[in-house]
């Protein structure tokens, strides 16, 4: 478990605790108190403080989540207004030593009523607030700069540090913050060629019934015009709607190299999307997260590219080794929707890329790439004007 940055602040009647925790899910939360024993768990972080002051679970409480910043904050009252909670700013002996004793939650679910037998509360498997904890340690500038960089524009680092753990099923990078781009594709491309299997491949070359079924399929984008303009009658359905209102808008300075590599990862991840949707029909599946992050360079690899071709030769060669269809029509058919997509605009792009939002938001831990890549491409391709969306 990762003890998180936190800060303790308090005024005359409260109490306010600052948790940072990027890469987590707000349904995800764990709070409980018991005077001065404070719990917080959001995976893969765990925070257990001894508080020099008594805090109280009244109704009072407020508590509100900045996604953007990956910041949790929490406003307790205090059991003893005008209490003066000595030692606040030393974080270090806050943190609560293994043994202490167990707490009540401050937030119960009560959706399956009261009739619930006890037996099967106790049959339940419970988290181990014991669980040891070190004091979070602040990088210098000079270690940060050391880190690798990856993310949508090449603008994250210290992410997989913290988090390898959680990561590991995500992506296929072995210790990707001391990993250089070039030593990252020279294991990809060692990765591919070890995992091709030449029996499966001629298996859907030669007994293509399947493949030829899927390659009929016309996906939602096929019936689309390709006029100048944007694409007439296009639009968001309701929970498009909804994502696209939750996220936080924001400004990206991208010089032009990193403009190129951002398209064409674009272009990767798309790629990676078409072939999901035409190997299902439509229909994502419980291997859609996995079928979309291992076909794409970009994000199984955090690879950068610097020539649509080295996306095409990327993408074709991650087909014939790992889904369940490897057939080199499939990869010919994926290029030709993306090119349908990328002529339909960037609402057609954007609802690509909800999808894919969608798709990986309700898998663990594959939503974490929205955080590091998605989430960005939505906000970003907002602003971007139809000429723009092409890759050279």
């Amino acid at each position: 478990m990762i003890t998180p940055a936190f800060n303790l602040d308090q005024d005359a009647d409260h109490l306010t605790l600052t948790i940072r925790v990027p890469y987590t899910r707000t349904s995800e939360f764990d709070l409980f108190i018991d005077g001065t024993d404070f719990k917080f768990y959001a995976k893969p972080y765990f925070l257990r403080l001894t508080l020099p002051g008594r805090i109280v679970q009244d109704g009072r409480e407020k508590a509100r989540f900045d996604i953007d910043k990956g910041l949790f904050t929490l406003q307790v009252p205090k059991e003893t207004p005008g209490e003066n909670f000595e030692g606040l700013q030393m974080l270090t002996s806050l943190l609560a030593p293994k043994g202490c004793r167990s707490a009540k939650p401050l937030v119960e679910d009560i959706s399956a009523g009261c009739s619930g037998d006890a037996e099967d509360e106790e049959d339940e498997e419970e988290f181990d607030w014991q669980v040891e904890q070190e004091a979070y340690t602040e990088r210098s500038e000079e270690e940060l700069a050391a880190l690798q960089k990856y993310g949508f524009g090449n603008q994250r680092s210290g992410v997989f540090d913290r988090l390898q753990e959680e990561l590991s099923d995500v992506i296929d990078v072995k210790n990707p913050e001391a990993t250089t781009t070039a030593e990252r594709r020279r294991a990809r491309l060692h990765a591919e060629a070890a995992a091709f299997s030449s029996d499966h491949y001629l298996a859907d070359l030669f007994e293509d019934d399947e493949i030829k079924r899927l390659l009929k399929f016309r996906p939602w984008w096929a019936d689309l015009s390709c006029a100048d303009s944007e694409v007439d009658g296009l639009s968001f359905t309701e929970d498009e709607k909804e994502q696209l209102r939750k996220f936080n808008n924001r400004s990206y300075l991208l010089d032009k190299a990193a403009r190129k590599q951002v398209l064409l990862s674009l272009v990767d991840v798309l790629l990676a999307y078409t072939y999901e949707v035409r190997s299902t029909e439509g229909e994502h599946n419980v291997e859609s997260p996995w079928t979309i992050r291992k076909l794409s360079g970009t994000l199984c690899w955090l690879e950068t590219y610097s020539h649509t071709k080295d996306v095409l030769v990327s993408f074709g060669r991650r087909v014939m080794c790992f889904p369940l269809y490897r057939h080199f029509d499939l990869v010919s058919s994926a290029l030709r929707d993306v090119v349908s997509i990328l002529q339909a605009g960037t609402v057609c792009v954007l609802k690509c890329l909800l999808d894919i939002h969608k798709v990986f938001r309700q898998n663990e831990p594959a939503y974490i790439l929205n955080d590091l890549y998605i989430t960005d491409y939505c906000i970003w391709i907002q602003r971007v004007k139809r000429a723009g969306l092409q890759p050279t």
